[in-house]
């Protein structure tokens, strides 16, 4: 497989993963502890409206990365995200998360494959 079309496999899989945790996890509440973990972190009786936003903001995110735009500051702004997301919800309400606090190191992983793939493999 060329470095061409593995960059743009892992886009496509990366892609998945913000589409599949926004649309369903989120903005169709199928997987309710994502809201769970947004009240318990925002203290908020929002946390449904703020759950939908995060979500919507995940699905923008997928086609940002399939456009291609801009696609080293998208890296940055994903492994940031990430990285936030993961340390907060690793002190805050580790109960909530589907593998504990072994949730970081499934955080870090996507950390270093978008890293690996816009910077290693899609250098230009």
């Amino acid at each position: 497989m060329t470095v061409i079309k593995t960059h743009q496999l892992l886009n496509y899989l990366i892609a998945t993963v913000w589409l599949i945790n926004g649309l369903f996890c989120k903005v169709l509440n199928l997987v309710p502890r994502h809201q769970q973990i947004v009240a318990q972190i925002s203290g908020s009786h929002n946390a449904s409206l703020f759950t939908f936003l995060i979500g919507l903001s995940e699905i923008v995110m997928a086609i940002w990365i399939i456009s291609q735009k801009w696609a080293k500051i998208n890296a940055i702004i994903q492994i940031v995200v990430i990285a936030t997301m993961n340390i907060m919800e690793f002190l805050l309400v580790p109960d909530l998360l589907l593998w504990g606090r072994a949730n970081a190191i499934f955080a870090f992983l996507l950390i270093l494959i978008i890293y690996y793939n816009e910077f290693v493999l899609h250098k230009n």
